[in-house]
Formats: C-alpha cells, sequence, structure tokens
C-alpha cells in the first residue's frame, strides 16, 4: 500500500469515526477492556502502534499515538520493527488491529523486548476466526485471513516497508498454538475470545450499520448469551503478554 492510498483510508476512517455514534459506542467497550489490561504500577511511556486515527486517546489520553505516516493527530511516525524509543522506557505497547499487519511478529517482538520496561506488557486487541465470523471476513472485508499460508518467524525485520494483512494470524498463533518458533520468552497473562455480533453487523468503519443504534443494549445482551461458545460466535481477541 502507497501513502496515498493510505492516507485516503486514514480520511475515510476518521470520518467515520466522528460520523457514526454506533462505532464510538462499541469502540469504547473494547477500550476499556484493554484498559483493564493496564498496570498503573509500571514507569513509562503507553505507546500504541499503528494508531491510525489516534481514537485509543479517547480512553487513555497521555498514550503515545504512532503510525507509519505522519498526521496531526499522532504524536510520531513509528516503524513496528524500529521503535524510536530508548531501552526500557515503555511500560506498555498496545496494538489495536495492526497485529495481523505484522508479516514477522518475532521480529516485532525482538524489538518489543528492547523498549519495554522490566515487565512491561503487549497488549494486542485483533480479529478472531471463529465458524461465524470467518464467513464476515473472509467475504466482507478486504484484508486476507491467509487461514493456510506460512507464518514468517524470522527475527530479522523485513528489509522494505510493504502492505501485508493476515486476519487469522492473532487466532492461529495465540488459540491454536500452531507454531513452537513463537513467543520463546515471554508469558500470555491473559487471553479472550470476545463475541461481538454488535461489531460485526455495525458495519465497522467501512460499511453501513445492519441496525439501528437504539438496539445496541438488545444486540449486546445477544453477544453476552452467545459468549458461552467462542469458538462458535467469537469476532475480535485480546491477548496480554509480558516478558519472562
Amino acid at each position: 500500500m502507497n501513502i496515498e492510498q493510505h492516507q485516503i483510508e486514514i480520511l475515510h476512517n476518521k470520518h467515520a469515526w466522528e460520523s457514526k455514534r454506533l462505532l464510538r459506542t462499541i469502540y469504547k467497550s473494547f477500550y476499556n477492556q484493554i484498559v483493564a489490561l493496564v498496570d498503573p504500577g509500571l514507569k513509562g511511556k503507553i505507546v500504541e502502534i499503528g494508531s491510525g486515527v489516534g481514537n485509543l486517546k479517547s480512553a487513555i489520553p497521555h498514550t503515545i499515538c504512532t503510525d507509519l505516516f505522519p498526521n496531526p493527530w499522532l504524536d510520531t511516525v513509528c516503524n513496528a520493527y524500529a521503535m524510536p524509543f530508548e531501552n526500557s522506557s515503555v511500560s506498555h505497547l498496545v496494538l489495536f488491529d495492526v497485529f495481523h499487519h505484522l508479516e514477522r511478529p518475532n521480529a516485532f517482538f525482538k524489538e518489543a523486548r528492547r523498549v519495554l520496561t522490566n515487565g512491561g506488557r503487549v497488549i494486542i486487541f485483533e480479529p478472531y476466526i471463529s465458524v461465524s465470523s470467518m464467513a464476515v471476513y473472509g467475504l466482507l472485508h478486504h484484508e486476507a485471513i491467509a487461514w493456510n499460508v506460512p507464518i514468517n518467524h524470522s527475527d530479522d525485520s523485513p528489509s522494505e516497508d510493504y502492505y501485508y494483512a493476515a486476519q487469522g494470524n492473532a487466532t492461529r498463533l495465540f488459540f491454536r498454538l500452531e507454531s513452537e518458533k513463537w513467543l520463546k520468552g515471554w508469558k500470555v497473562f491473559h487471553k479472550q475470545r470476545v463475541v461481538s455480533f454488535s461489531y460485526l453487523l455495525s458495519g465497522g468503519y467501512s460499511k453501513p450499520a445492519i441496525y439501528p443504534e437504539q438496539l445496541l443494549p438488545l444486540m449486546q445482551k445477544i453477544d453476552a448469551m452467545l459468549s458461552h461458545l467462542p469458538s462458535l460466535f467469537a469476532a475480535r481477541c485480546l491477548v496480554g503478554l509480558n516478558s519472562e
């Protein structure tokens, strides 16, 4: 993806965020789940990688919002494989819908270990591929699930930046545990699958909502009822890690 196309999508998302109150309400609940994994006792910066339009600041105002390309609402330009932060200066790294864009997750975690303080945390919020969400993500989203594509476990950063997407990677690595070449020296302290038809049917940033905002409480009740069967109905996942 080139910078022009990236900026077009960012501006589209910004407009959707500002005009779509249903989307903001749903994301508030997502952000609250992320906030619950933040350890206030850890000293250091809270950094969001790949912030897009910088919405995490609505929940954690002192977040340092970053992305590959500059925009007025961001704090700094940042590459996940080579972050512009000093050793042991960051307490939390938050990746919201960014992990599936990391072609080489091991290389990211190598850099994360460098910048994180002792006991620092990586918090990841991602698509979860269940029986029901696979159809939605596979048919209605432009990014590939890449369910059977080998994952690159190299510790070396990619030699060049280019657009990569594999929506299934978090499900495969954290829940299906497909690879043993993965997460050495890291501890998963939180792993949760989130049922969210309220999100899927909201249309997200790119499509119109299938239900009116007034029905959100009912949709959330349905999500709660279905949460007992996450392998069938989950659409999101939340993972927290720290170095061992």
